[in-house]
């Protein structure tokens, strides 16, 4: 008897493991804190700004006296005249444009009362003494997690996704410190 509860037991314990491996009839999206999600990156963001002032002011003054009469009539005429003007005119153009592509796996840190997921997630790349490094903050609804665990970065709420680099190439693209401190100053 007790061989056969031990066979039983141990058929449970191996049903139950190879339950939570695959299961044909639950969806293994990740719903809990420390699962894993990729994020497909899809951002495009394009800005422009376009000004333009013009401004004309002009004051003018005159005044005149005629002839005099009587006993002043041998003094002349009497004239003044006076002008101001000011103009300024300005213009200003600014236009911005980036695109991001990258894959991220991020981790679930917070599963929320009301099933939202907050994620966090960094990728270090380093090629040639080059470092680029992606990081993603945000909160995720669980019906935007599509089939694979996967989630596209607009789905993603309060999102804070940044994209940087450092190395030869990068110091390379920024300015010295002569042309900063001029652009500082002027």
């Amino acid at each position: 008897m007790n061989l056969k509860v031990f066979i039983f037991l141990m058929g449970i314990a191996v049903a139950s493991q190879a339950a939570r491996i695959a299961n044909l009839y639950t969806d293994n999206r990740a719903m809990s804190e420390g699962d894993l999600l990729t994020v497909l990156i899809v951002e495009n963001a394009k800005a422009g700004s376009n000004s333009t002032t013009k401004t004309d002011t002009k004051n003018s003054v005159g005044a005149k006296m005629l002839k005099g009469s009587g006993a002043f009539s041998a003094i002349p005429s009497f004239g003044a005249s006076g002008e101001m003007g000011a103009a300024f005119e300005g213009k200003g153009d600014t236009h911005r444009e980036g695109n991001l592509v990258a894959k991220l796996s991020v981790r679930i840190d917070k599963v929320y009362d009301n099933g939202n997921l907050l994620i966090s997630g960094d990728k270090i790349v380093e090629i040639n003494q080059e470092k680029e490094i992606i990081r993603l903050t945000g909160l995720v609804r669980p019906q935007d997690i599509e089939s694979g665990n996967t989630i596209y970065s607009y789905n993603i709420a309060n999102a804070e996704i940044t994209y940087s680099g450092h190395g030869e190439a990068a110091d390379a693209s920024r300015a010295g410190p002569i042309a900063r401190f001029f652009n500082w100053l002027f």
